[in-house]
């Protein structure tokens, strides 16, 4: 369905603020629906995204380095990691390295969590099921050219 339906606003002032709002739209849209089956876990998104951080990363790693590979920059990982180690899905130990910094490690029950959530994995690839393999791998392309502009005004 259109934008412009979803939202009720039938006109934009230029391609560009419909884009724009075309892909906040879109994430909200997304996320709400990931949420429905990560509810399934008992999880968060953010949550769910250090657990296969960690899983990924296969040995523990600090704080500062899950916060570099989050999907959520702006997130305060160290009280998300606090939660897990509630909920028994990941340890917290001094790091050997630097005492300074705390290693985290996904457990058995963390791994057992994100293997019942692969279940899901087709239920969630189902959200994109209705554009193409390469209509997929344009987007990927448009996304990332959007994040490069602000990278490359980071970087004058």
């Amino acid at each position: 369905m259109a934008i412009e339906n979803d939202i009720f606003q039938p006109n934009f002032k230029t391609s560009h603020q419909k884009a724009l709002i075309n892909i906040l739209y879109t994430n909200s849209w997304l996320t709400e629906r990931l949420k429905k089956i990560l509810d399934k876990g008992n999880i968060t998104m953010q949550q769910f995204n250090i657990l296969r951080i960690l899983r990924g990363a296969g040995e523990p790693i600090s704080t500062l380095e899950i916060r570099k590979r989050m999907l959520d920059k702006m997130s305060d990982t160290s009280r998300i990691v606090d939660r897990l180690v509630k909920k028994d899905l990941v340890q917290k130990n001094v790091c050997g390295k630097d005492k300074r910094l705390v290693d985290v490690v996904i457990n058995s029950n963390g791994k057992a969590l994100l293997a019942q959530m692969d279940t899901h994995e087709a239920e969630i690839l189902a959200l994109l099921n209705n554009i193409s393999q390469k209509e997929a791998m344009q987007l990927n392309i448009l996304l990332d050219k959007i994040r490069d502009k602000e990278a490359d005004e980071n970087n004058k």
